[in-house]
């Protein structure tokens, strides 16, 4: 994992925990949390388990505890420093996968620093872990063009198209919209309508 020392604690303030440097903190992430939450219990989808990959600052995991304690949460790091400060499980999604289904797997700002042999064992081994929602947020060119802070965003990264990471994802999920997808393996518990590309 020597292409992750990077990730150290100087990485994780900057971009994560100074309010000057961060483009959103806990008060913010929690919106996106809530969403997800919300979805499931609209869908009536158990969320009794949760995978989190990359799991960072612990937004995800700090929200969990507050809102859903009820939830068994994992998080997966490959920076050590998290690791030891959180309590992660040190793994690398590119060659880690775990035997067991997770309700939700989350994986926020990840790929976009895996290198292009990772990407797809990556997106594999979290389909194959998938037992039901998969909420997946990556940095494309067209937002790297278009929609992100250059001042506050990382762009020490990989910039795929979107379509790279669409065609990934085509091969296990389905996809839902506003970043979620569902697993291939289980049928659809939603609306026609709510599946997003379908004919």
């Amino acid at each position: 994992m020597d292409q992750y020392r990077r990730f150290d604690e100087a990485y994780y303030h900057r971009f994560y925990e100074n309010p000057k440097t961060r483009i959103y903190g806990p008060k913010e992430h929690a919106h996106l949390a809530q969403y997800v939450f919300s979805f499931a219990r609209w869908n009536d989808i158990a969320l009794n388990s949760v995978l989190d990959v990359g799991a960072g600052v612990g937004l995800w995991k700090n929200w969990f505890a507050k809102n859903a304690k009820e939830v068994e949460y994992t998080g997966i790091e490959v920076s050590q420093a998290m690791c030891k400060k959180h309590g992660y499980q040190h793994r690398d999604i590119a060659r880690w996968r775990d035997r067991r289904k997770y309700d939700l797997i989350i994986c926020q700002g990840v790929l976009q620093y895996l290198s292009d042999p990772d990407v797809a064992p990556a997106v594999a081994n979290i389909a194959a872990m998938a037992g039901g929602l998969v909420y997946f947020e990556v940095l494309t060119r067209g937002d790297l063009r278009d929609r992100v802070d250059k001042d506050l965003t990382d762009l020490d990264v990989f910039v795929r198209n979107g379509s790279y990471y669409r065609g990934l994802f085509a091969k296990h999920l389905l996809p839902l919209g506003g970043g979620l997808h569902w697993t291939k393996e289980l049928p659809p518990p939603f609306w026609e309508l709510d599946v997003a590309g379908t004919k």
